[in-house]
């Protein structure tokens, strides 16, 4: 549908022939919908760009040690086979960290800024394609701030911002695949039904590798995507009518497929068996005090995510949209059929429709009971409190408070717009109320950003005063070098244990500084 309307433009009421205005209502001021577009693009833009910007001040820490010894000294294909033979199975999770620390620092000081940039660029397109389907031109300038107001939610609502963003071990397994995930859904929209079969083909095969991908790059991830594929494909199943043809069908049944087969490869790895083996006995996971103690856990994690207020501004978000779209679709009369035109087929029925509304809630639910019962296999009764394993099903929870929030949108507009005189003042009413929820919402986060960047820079700046000495004695010949631990974000330190022998960390910072051993200064 063109557009003929630029975005928050206003109408001109016709007028009597005496020049009086007829009374008919005016829509919102001119310019209310872009300065509310260009506030929020400024607010959360801000705060994402900092993100990036400490990006300069990241240092090794905890698992960075290890990753950064073993791809100098093994290569990217060495360290992606230990991985596989002593750690975890997470091949793929192993080989982009190869890529990664390959490059020296600079690697982990450009991955906030390329995961900003790369969602940021997701999410446009997705949210473009939606009001498309909707019979909605999309407004660039919203479509841009929404993106950056669900990365900042993402990225500092909870209580692990640095490790959702700046550690790259973190990023690599729990961020990384949703992005990754947001584009491999990108791939299905523009391959499933394009005419040509050869970029059908290519559709399908990327399905299956990149599922395959994931699957062991992060088993959290993998549950979710898995959950949400599968129940999209009983949705597309054509009795159904929602998809006309085989191929969405399809297309979910070779993303599951290729998710189990990673899984399957990353479950039966030595490393993974070695690691299983370190754990202490439990009950069976599906034992009823286990299960009932995976409730529990999974009420923590909603307990924590439910009291961040600040969640309610992808709604807020979705609703300015929403709004934002209709205003920028021209009204048009719909054309009379003809006897020639072929009339279309039976829609989906009422209960399929509501099933495709309904999906998203299923999906976080069951998503996040999934990643507590894997977080509580992996990691004990506290696995839960692994926070940086939450955005995969933190960032559907988002898109799906946006998306009914643009739904709100498009369809509370045109009804507001046809209250008569009292419609722009309605519309006005709802576009501020949202923008103001959205600021505020930003606004409550800007004392977590300030924290996390005092302590990322303060950290940096002693962290390299402590790598210029430790580096100057490795180079007179010193074989035992003091250190002083400099934790953050709750991430493991050298001295992290009494005993020196099971010190993981010291002995990969000892690696690195190609010394004997370290001790406490």
């Amino acid at each position: 549908m063109s557009t003929v309307a630029a975005e928050g433009e206003d109408l001109k009421t016709p007028s009597s022939p005496t020049g009086r205005n007829t009374g008919r209502p005016r829509p919102l001021p001119h310019a209310l919908l872009p300065a509310a577009g260009a506030t929020l693009l400024a607010a959360a833009g801000a705060l994402v760009a900092v993100g990036c910007f400490l990006g300069l001040y990241i240092r090794p820490t905890s698992d960075d040690w290890c990753a950064a010894w073993k791809t100098r000294d093994l290569g990217v294909l060495g360290i992606t086979a230990d991985f596989y033979t002593t750690q975890n199975g997470r091949v793929a999770n192993a080989f982009l960290s190869g890529l990664l620390y390959s490059g020296g620092p600079a690697g982990t000081k450009l991955l906030p800024t390329l995961i900003a940039v790369s969602l940021t660029a997701a999410l446009v397109l997705l949210g473009r394609r939606l009001l498309r389907t909707l019979g909605h031109a999309p407004p660039l300038l919203l479509l841009t701030a929404c993106a950056l107001a669900l990365q900042a939610l993402l990225y500092y609502a909870g209580t692990r911002s640095y490790q959702v963003l700046l550690w790259a071990p973190a990023t690599i397994s729990h961020t990384l695949p949703s992005v990754i995930g947001l584009w491999a859904l990108l791939l299905a929209l523009a391959t499933v039904s394009h005419p040509r079969r050869a970029v059908r083909t290519a559709g399908f095969a990327g399905a299956l590798l990149i599922g395959f991908a994931l699957g062991t790059l992060s088993e959290p991830f993998a549950l979710v995507s898995g959950l949400l594929a599968a129940l999209t494909a009983v949705l597309c199943l054509p009795r159904l009518r929602l998809a006309p043809t085989w191929r969405p069908f399809t297309w979910c049944l070779l993303w599951c497929t290729g998710l189990a087969c990673g899984l399957a490869v990353l479950y039966t790895s030595p490393g993974a068996r070695w690691r299983r083996a370190q754990q202490p006995e439990k009950p069976p996971m599906l034992s009823t005090a286990e299960l009932r103690a995976t409730y529990e856990d999974w009420l923590h994690m909603w307990d924590t995510v439910t009291g961040q207020w600040a969640y309610l501004a992808a709604a807020a978000a979705g609703l300015l949209l929403g709004l934002a779209a209709t205003l920028r679709t021209p009204r048009t009369r719909p054309r009379p059929r003809t006897r020639t035109r072929p009339r279309p087929g039976p829609g989906p029925g009422r209960a399929t429709r509501a099933a495709l509304l309904l999906l998203p809630l299923p999906v976080v639910v069951l998503g996040s009971f999934a990643v507590a019962a894997g977080l509580r296999s992996g990691y004990g009764p506290t696995g839960w409190t692994y926070a940086r394993t939450w955005t995969s099903y933190l960032l559907p929870m988002e898109l799906a408070l946006c998306g009914y929030g643009v739904l709100l949108g498009t369809w509370a507009g045109p009804r507001l717009a046809a209250r008569g005189p009292a419609g722009p003042g309605a519309l006005a009413a709802a576009t501020t109320a949202a923008l103001c929820l959205t600021v505020a919402s930003m606004a409550s986060l800007v004392p977590a950003l300030q924290q996390l960047t005092t302590t990322t820079v303060t950290r940096s700046v002693a962290w390299d005063a402590q790598n210029a000495r430790i580096r100057a004695e490795a180079a007179r010949g010193a074989t035992d070098v003091g250190y002083r631990p400099l934790p953050i974000a709750n991430l493991a330190e050298p001295f992290f244990t009494s005993d020196y022998r099971r010190d993981w960390v010291a002995a990969c910072v000892s690696r690195w500084y190609d010394v004997d051993r370290i001790h406490r200064r």
